[in-house]
């Protein structure tokens, strides 16, 4: 089946429309714009979102699970407690937007941004972010597990309580992390990373011993 960009089909523009509730499953909107809308539980379960672009929505508990979502823009939206699973998330970028229980469980992520955004307690396992940089994103509690931060700059980030088994963290700079909650024996994978002296300090706090 064709797409709708090579049906040369014009792209469908939503504003303040509430569609709560709805089942956009299947569907394809490639190329779609969503400003101010609410989608609260609605399903996208498998739909075509390739290039879209949502500004300000509304979408708590949300399902995008297999949905195709490469190059899609999301800026300033409320997207807590939705589903992702095996999402397609190429390209795919997030500014400005609330992701708390967020399930990012078996997605494929390349070149997958997040910016001021909060990602508290959301399951983000397997996730490469190689060689990018993350500003001001909260993960605090997230599940980090055997996710990829090689040579990632963190600016001004929070990585308190984070689960990170297996996560990698080679020639990343951990300078403007909060690493709250780090004990000693989590060291290791940070093997290769730049912390600051004061994060130093922390960790050396956790075996007692105090830095003058």
């Amino acid at each position: 089946m064709k797409s709708r960009v090579e049906q040369n089909a014009e792209p469908f523009i939503f504003e303040e429309c509430d569609f709560a509730e709805g089942d956009f499953s299947r569907l394809d909107l490639s190329d779609s714009s969503f400003k101010r809308c609410t989608f609260m539980d609605a399903s996208f379960y498998a739909a075509v979102l390739e290039r879209t672009s949502w500004q300000r929505c509304r979408a708590g508990s949300a399902n995008f699970e297999n949905a195709r979502l490469s190059e899609a823009k999301f800026t300033a939206c409320d997207l807590n407690n939705t589903k992702w699973r095996s999402a397609r998330l190429a390209e795919t970028a997030f500014d400005g937007c609330k992701l708390t229980g967020a399930n990012f469980e078996a997605c494929t992520g390349i070149a997958l941004t997040f910016k001021d955004s909060l990602l508290i307690s959301a399951f983000l396992r397997n996730l490469s972010f190689r060689k990018t940089t993350i500003q001001r994103v909260d993960f605090a509690e997230a599940d980090l597990a055997h996710c990829d931060f090689r040579d990632v700059i963190f600016e001004e980030c929070s990585l308190r309580d984070a689960h990170m088994k297996f996560a990698r963290f080679d020639g990343a700079d951990l300078r403007q992390v909060d690493l709250g909650g780090l004990k000693l024996n989590d060291a290791a994978m940070f093997r290769g990373a730049v912390i600051s002296a004061s994060q130093a300090t922390q960790l050396l706090a956790e075996l007692g011993i105090h830095v003058m």
